[in-house]
C-alpha cells in the first residue's frame, strides 16, 4: 500500500475557456492527472483560476465541470486535504466547495511549514508594484455589496456578462501576460521584497501563465505553476524538494 506523503500544486486551469470542446479536453486531462496523484497525495493545492468564471448563487452554481469536481470529491473522500485558492477569474467562491467536499478556501496568501520547509503560496494577482486599476477592481469585486448586487442578476444574464468580460479581459491583457526579463517580473520582485522580512524555501504562485523555477538566492526559489491550456505543469513536494513537472505536455518557458 502506498503512503500518502506528497504535496501537489497546480493553477490556472481556466475551465470553460475558450470554448466547450477545448475545455472538456482539458478537464479530461486534469482528471487523468488527479487519478495519477491520488495514490500518494496528502494535500493538493489548486491555486486559483480553476474556472474562467465562477459565481455561487444561493441555490445555483455554473453548470459543467462535473468530471473535475467529481474527481476532487473522490480525492477528498479518500482523506486527501484540498485547498482551493481564489484567483482573479474565480474570486467569487464562497462555501459550496467547503460544504461538498471539505475544501479549504484561500482568499489571499497561505503560509505553511511542511517537513521543515517554509512555503509562501498565493495566486499572484494584485501583488507587487503597479497595476493600480486591477487592485481597485479587485477590492470592488470582492466587496460584499458588489457580490450582493451581482447575485440579484438572473444567472443567464450574469454568467453571460461575466463570460463576455472574461474573454475581452484575456484579449486586453495579452501583452501584459508576456514574460518580462527576470528583474522586471513583478512577482519575482515581490518575492525578493518578501524575503527581506521572512525566510521561505519556496514562493509559489500562478497567474502569470508561464511555468518557471528560478533561484532567488542560495536557499529560496520562485515557482510559477503556469497554466494548463498550453503547458499542463504542476509542482510536487516529496518531503525533501519541490519540483516543477509537466503532465503529458513537457514544455518549458524561460525568462
Amino acid at each position: 500500500m502506498s503512503t500518502r506523503n506528497k504535496l501537489y500544486f497546480a493553477s490556472d486551469f481556466h475551465l470553460g475557456a475558450p470554448g466547450y470542446a477545448s475545455s472538456r479536453e482539458r478537464e479530461d486531462r486534469l482528471v487523468r492527472w488527479l487519478d495519477m496523484i491520488k495514490a500518494d497525495a496528502a494535500e493538493v493545492f489548486l491555486m486559483g483560476d480553476l474556472f474562467d468564471f465562477w459565481f455561487e448563487y444561493k441555490t445555483v452554481v455554473p453548470k459543467g465541470y462535473i468530471r473535475f469536481l467529481g474527481k476532487i470529491a473522490e480525492l477528498a473522500d479518500a482523506g486527501i486535504k484540498i485547498y482551493l485558492f481564489k484567483g482573479n477569474h474565480d474570486m467569487w467562491m464562497f462555501d459550496y466547495f467547503t460544504k461538498e467536499f471539505g475544501a479549504v478556501i484561500i482568499s489571499n496568501e497561505l503560509v505553511i511549514a511542511r517537513s521543515g520547509k517554509m512555503f509562501y503560496l498565493h495566486h499572484g494577482d494584485g501583488l507587487g508594484p503597479g497595476d493600480h486599476m486591477y487592485k481597485l477592481l479587485k477590492k470592488i469585486f470582492r466587496s460584499r455589496l458588489c457580490q450582493w448586487f451581482f447575485a440579484r442578476i438572473h444567472p443567464n444574464l450574469g454568467v453571460g456578462i461575466a463570460n463576455y468580460w472574461s474573454a475581452h479581459s484575456r484579449i486586453a491583457n495579452k501583452d501584459k501576460n508576456e514574460l518580462m526579463p527576470e528583474h522586471q517580473e513583478w512577482l519575482i520582485r515581490f518575492s525578493h521584497e518578501l524575503l527581506k522580512t521572512r525566510f521561505y524555501d519556496y514562493l509559489v504562485f500562478g497567474h502569470r501563465h508561464k511555468p518557471l523555477d528560478i533561484p532567488l538566492n542560495e536557499k529560496s526559489r520562485y515557482i510559477n505553476l503556469g497554466e494548463w491550456v498550453n503547458y499542463s505543469p504542476y509542482a510536487e513536494f516529496d518531503g525533501q524538494e519541490l519540483k516543477l513537472k509537466y503532465f503529458e505536455k513537457p514544455i518549458v518557458a524561460s525568462v
